[in-house]
């Protein structure tokens, strides 16, 4: 009698199962360029004598969700001028609000509560600019200048990493010979008075956060 193939059930294989790769998402860089160097009080001035010698652009536009605005900085003023400019090209104003709207007054930008704005200025430095206010330049309605550091500061001298924009019709006059005006808006007035119409709350802060973006005009 012939003998029937024994059939032999298949060996069961294991099933290999990959783990998909989780990739993390790369960081966005909090400045568009890294510093030139570490900037404080000592080398600060050195650095944006220097820094102005250069072919620097003379125009810088402010985006925000009301429109944009249109800025001529001052030759006159060549270590505030310089400063903005640099400032810029980081893109350390990005993302920073005008945290300051004092009704028929001023809008005072560059300042924000992100924390991401404290790590950009310690990337950059700790310094301060000195008032620049002997050139006769007044604070006519649309000047752009820049306020006094938070600092014990008895020479009022500037913050770099802020600005204001006089938005009071007829100008605001009692703040020359202790600001610097540094620019002025040529395009954009009716973002300024619309920024300043927004409601505040007690610390003259906007209700609703005014997120800029600058870049340079070419």
């Amino acid at each position: 009698m012939a003998c029937s193939p024994t059939s032999k059930k298949p060996t069961p294989k294991s099933k290999v199962i990959s783990t998909p790769k989780v990739v993390m998402p790369k960081k966005k860089p909090l400045l568009l360029a890294e510093p030139s160097l570490l900037l404080n009080e000592d080398n600060a001035i050195p650095f944006l004598f220097e820094y102005q010698k250069q072919e620097l652009p003379s125009q810088v536009e402010i985006s925000t969700r009301f429109g944009n605005i249109t800025i001529e900085l001052f030759d006159d003023a060549p270590y505030h001028k310089a400063n903005f400019i640099y400032l810029t090209r980081l893109g350390y104003f990005n993302d920073t609000f005008f945290h300051r709207v004092v009704p028929n007054f001023v809008i005072q930008g560059g300042n924000s509560d992100h924390p991401n704005t404290s790590k950009k200025r310690r990337m950059i430095g700790r310094y301060l600019l000195p008032p620049d206010v002997k050139k006769g330049l007044k604070h006519h309605r649309g000047i752009v200048s820049m306020p006094s550091s938070e600092m014990d500061n008895p020479h009022r001298l500037a913050s770099p990493y802020e600005f204001f924009i006089v938005q009071q019709k007829g100008g605001a006059y009692h703040l020359d010979g202790n600001y610097t005006p540094f620019g002025k808006v040529i395009q954009g007035m009716e973002v300024v008075d619309a920024i300043c119409a927004q409601e505040i709350d007690s610390r003259e802060a906007p209700i609703d956060n005014i997120r800029m973006r600058v870049k340079i005009v070419e």
